[in-house]
């Protein structure tokens, strides 16, 4: 049976729960099936030991490690959860070098990460990934970042750092494009129904219609 916590969101036979983790307070989504207790860990940039006991207390079977980017936020607890739940890594591969750089990149801040070695499967737009009866499906959205992508089920999706409650995604980091990211955002994003819950990778919740109609960035 799935634990009760007013920290998970159900959308028909799929549950939906995050755990803000790490120095700069990233979101890791976790996504899985009711019957089957299988799902996916997205986005598990730090704290590793502490992720791995949400999942285990959850009683998620985590048959895949899905990246929505390869910043260094999103990817520094991979390494150690790749092995300690014998999951794959899923990355797009345009963001590839980008992943390859994350060393580098918390070197810069400062914060302790291990670089994971890397991904074991690579994402593309239009595939899905199945849950039992149901699917997440991977729609290309860069700009933030060169290989970002989104994870849209019915009733959510999983947007990493492309749109936030009343904000968008910073593009004046390397391989940024802002126009990019916006065409994207009206491509992958706003064509969805407005009652479609958001999970970003920062922040709060927020639904599809509330940013269409409040976002000042779109």
């Amino acid at each position: 049976m799935m634990p009760t916590s007013p920290d998970i969101d159900t959308y028909g036979p799929l549950h939906v729960a995050t755990l803000r983790n790490g120095p700069v307070r990233q979101n890791a989504v976790l996504v899985w099936d009711d019957t089957t207790q299988e799902g996916y860990l997205i986005d598990p940039g730090d704290e590793a030991q502490r992720l791995l006991a949400w999942v285990r207390a959850l009683g998620v079977q985590v048959k895949g490690i899905v990246l929505t980017h390869g910043h260094f936020d999103h990817i520094g607890a991979v390494e150690a959860l790749r092995g300690e739940l014998s999951a794959p890594v899923y990355l797009h591969a345009s963001d590839l070098p980008l992943y390859r750089t994350g060393q580098q990149s918390a070197a810069y801040w400062n914060l302790p990460f291990v670089q994971p070695a890397d991904p074991d499967l690579w994402l593309t737009q239009g595939q899905t990934l199945p849950l039992a009866d149901s699917t997440l499906t991977v729609r290309e959205l860069p700009g933030h970042a060169p290989g970002h992508v989104v994870l849209t089920g019915a009733g959510f999706a999983v947007v990493g750092d492309t749109l936030f409650a009343g904000n968008v995604g910073r593009t004046d980091l390397p391989y940024g494009d802002h126009e990019q990211l916006l065409r994207g955002i009206h491509q992958e994003l706003l064509t969805l129904p407005d009652n479609t819950v958001i999970y970003p990778g920062h922040g709060k919740t927020t639904t599809i219609g509330r940013e269409r109609a409040e976002n000042p960035h779109l």
